[in-house]
């Protein structure tokens, strides 16, 4: 039975009690759990689809934003703990894939192996870029949002909502942008990296890079799309999680 801590951090959109396996998402900076909410409503009935509500927004908009991945992946790998009776597979948009590998080094150093982890719109962990969006001014927090073209236009002309969303994008920037990978056991379950061929954030090398992050293995996928091609191509990555659920359920 999840414990009350559990029912802050995971939203399940459409419970599926007889699932046979679990499918955990993990948002993008700025973003929440229901960004995921079509995902859930179209993946298969026995595959069940937990959303991670970070802290800082939506319905835990009153609680401090964490700007760590160290402390998120502390957080959420206990959490998770409470969903692992049956087979988890991790996806991770953006910062969140970064969030969904350091949960699967946690979880697999507790012997709890995913199933695979999908790391979408995201550079391997070792591939560090220069960036420092975080310090900006909130215009330029705001013009950086809107080009990556994942913020539905009627937000970002609202001046009274950017305000109450802007500390919790800033604080994912922060977790984001000052990450730094520490060497160390990686994580044996298959990687699959996905991303938009028009993607600033990631290029094909850096999403290549995934596979020394892993001993299991490791396929890349690039669609037609920018950083969030998700929205476009939806049905292409659930039939990919489908079909890599349903592969490794028949291998076992």
């Amino acid at each position: 039975m999840a414990s009350h801590d559990s029912s802050r951090w995971i939203r399940r959109f459409h419970p599926r009690a007889d699932a046979e396996h679990r499918l955990v998402c993990f948002p993008h900076a700025g973003g929440s759990a229901s960004f995921f909410h079509p995902l859930s409503a179209g993946m298969a009935p026995s595959i069940e689809v937990l959303a991670v509500q970070y802290p800082g927004r939506q319905d835990r908009r009153h609680e401090e934003v964490l700007d760590d991945i160290t402390e998120l992946a502390d957080h959420l790998a206990e959490v998770l703990l409470d969903w692992t009776a049956r087979p988890l597979t991790f996806f991770g948009h953006s910062m969140g894939a970064t969030v969904a590998f350091e949960v699967a080094r946690r979880l697999e150093r507790r012997g709890v192996v995913p199933v695979g982890l999908f790391a979408s719109a995201r550079r391997a962990p070792s591939c560090l870029r220069d960036e420092a969006v975080h310090r900006t001014s909130d215009e330029e927090l705001i013009r950086e949002i809107a080009a990556l073209d994942g913020t539905p236009p009627a937000l970002l002309s609202d001046e009274e909502l950017l305000r109450l969303i802007l500390p919790a994008v800033r604080g994912d920037y922060k977790a984001a942008e000052t990450y730094r990978y520490q060497p160390g056991p990686d994580v044996n379950c298959p990687i699959t990296a996905v991303i938009g061929d028009t993607d600033p954030k990631v290029t094909p090398a850096e999403a290549r890079a995934w596979a020394r992050h892993t001993t299991g293995e490791f396929a890349l996928r690039v669609l037609p799309g920018g950083h969030f091609y998700l929205r476009e191509h939806l049905s292409t990555v659930i039939d990919a999680i489908s079909d890599h659920v349903r592969a490794t359920t028949t291998r076992s």
